[in-house]
């Protein structure tokens, strides 16, 4: 990441904290955590920063969620946990990580980061929500994404 980068995104979040709280001192807030270093770094840093510009920006989850198995008693009287189950999520198939709007249009913003390529459901979801009018960006780290942001901000 470029160092003009991480001060933009820096700056801007630390100038989102100070118009919430205006009587704070300015040496009182923590330094924002501007990473890039995993998928979670980066899809935490990107809807910060969003949300520090002023637009709405939210995490979206897809993988469903886990079912705990049933505790039974043995016939010792001891217990035992029966192992659970993922259960579907009801989420579109393909689903970008964050969805976002930015000056009135829907974003979707799909994470990947290292090695990790779009599958072919994340495909159709690109193709579907750009045939609708929709801006739909791969952000894969923070210079890129800002690129990508600055670009549909000129729209």
């Amino acid at each position: 990441m470029k160092k003009e980068t991480k001060e933009r995104i820096r700056q801007s979040i630390l100038a989102n904290e100070r118009r919430k709280y205006p009587n704070m001192a300015l040496h009182l807030f923590p330094p924002p955590k501007v990473q890039e270093n995993s998928a979670n770094a980066l899809t935490r840093t990107i809807i910060e920063f969003l949300k520090a510009e002023g637009w709405q920006a939210e995490r979206i989850n897809t993988t469903g969620r886990y079912v705990q198995g049933k505790t039974i008693t043995n016939v010792l009287g001891g217990k035992q946990q029966l192992p659970g189950k993922w259960i579907k999520g009801s989420g579109t198939k393909g689903s970008a990580d964050i969805s976002a709007t930015i000056n009135g249009r829907s974003v979707k913003i799909e994470v990947k980061y290292g090695r990790d390529k779009q599958s072919d459901n994340q495909k159709q979801y690109q193709a579907d929500v750009e045939r609708a009018g929709g801006v739909y960006i791969i952000a894969r780290d923070l210079d890129g994404f800002l690129e990508d942001y600055d670009k549909l901000l000129e729209l």
